[in-house]
């Protein structure tokens, strides 16, 4: 009896130093996340193009692609995850290995994963309504059956965006950079611009362009374009209280292929994100 309340007791005065270090360490995320994202634009990330502004969130995405040869490509989680703010201005991305389901001779199997380090350089919220951002990708080859890239790959990126009122034009210009296997695998050059508009409180209807030209490799010279109709619904808030960041974000989107080269003719991406 005596030792049991001895357990008890030290488990009081050592646990509950730990409990409160912990609660005090989660307090300061939240207030830096607040306080960070109090600073720049109010702007949801698009359905396909990466975006200016750095979020704290979990994103899942589903996107089926199709081709003229009547081939169905299904990708669960489309490379998505988690997105930390650890520190002011910085994003840091854990992107899961989606699984990739053909209807084809092809393989099923995981695709890559990846790591992306964001940091946020000039912006101001809705007072000056901009933001500029850099951003590093870097994907580890952990697919399996050519579901994903032979080799590890940077991808570097700039992005930035304005608003005008309702209306919010943002821009990235990329490059997939392979570590090696160069001449083989290729480079390629990625360019997205995305329109959005708001309208009444949750909605965001959006005009994507998606474009990728492609230097070495199997498709040396070529490029392929798509325009995304979509339509993002930002942000629901699950609670009342105004410090509580815990909300959701859902929308989905229509790529369709307007170059003459093009891996695939459509593709219909969804997306759904948990802010916390």
């Amino acid at each position: 009896m005596f030792k049991s309340a001895a357990v008890v007791c030290l488990a009081f005065v050592f646990g509950s130093p730990l409990v409160s270090a912990q609660s005090g360490f989660f307090h300061a995320w939240q207030d830096r996340v607040r306080s960070t994202s109090a600073k720049q634009p109010g702007w949801p990330i698009p359905v396909v193009s990466p975006s200016a502004v750095i979020v704290q969130l979990a994103r899942v995405d589903f996107v089926r692609q199709y081709t003229s040869t009547h081939t169905t490509t299904w990708n669960y989680d489309n490379g998505k995850g988690v997105n930390f703010i650890p520190f002011a201005r910085t994003e840091v991305d854990i992107n899961l290995p989606p699984y990739i389901q053909h209807n084809s001779s092809a393989k099923d199997g995981a695709g890559d994963l990846s790591f992306v380090a964001k940091y946020r350089m000039f912006a101001r919220n809705e007072g000056g309504n901009y933001s500029t951002a850099v951003q590093m990708a870097f994907s580890v080859p952990t697919g399996s059956y050519k579901n994903g890239t032979a080799v590890s790959t940077l991808t570097p990126t700039v992005v930035g965006g304005k608003g005008f009122g309702k209306l919010v034009i943002q821009s990235a210009l990329g490059g997939v950079l392979p570590t090696s296997s160069v001449r083989t695998i290729g480079r390629t050059i990625s360019w997205n611009t995305v329109a959005q508009y708001k309208v009444g409180k949750y909605f965001w209807p959006e005009l994507e362009v998606n474009s990728s030209f492609y230097r070495g490799g199997p498709n040396d010279g070529r490029n392929q374009t798509f325009l995304t109709l979509g339509l993002i619904v930002s942000r629901i808030k699950l609670r009342e209280n105004p410090r509580d960041r815990l909300g959701i974000v859902f929308g989905g989107g229509m790529q369709i292929a307007t170059s003459q080269y093009h891996s695939y003719n459509h593709g219909l991406v969804l997306t759904s994100r948990l802010t916390f």
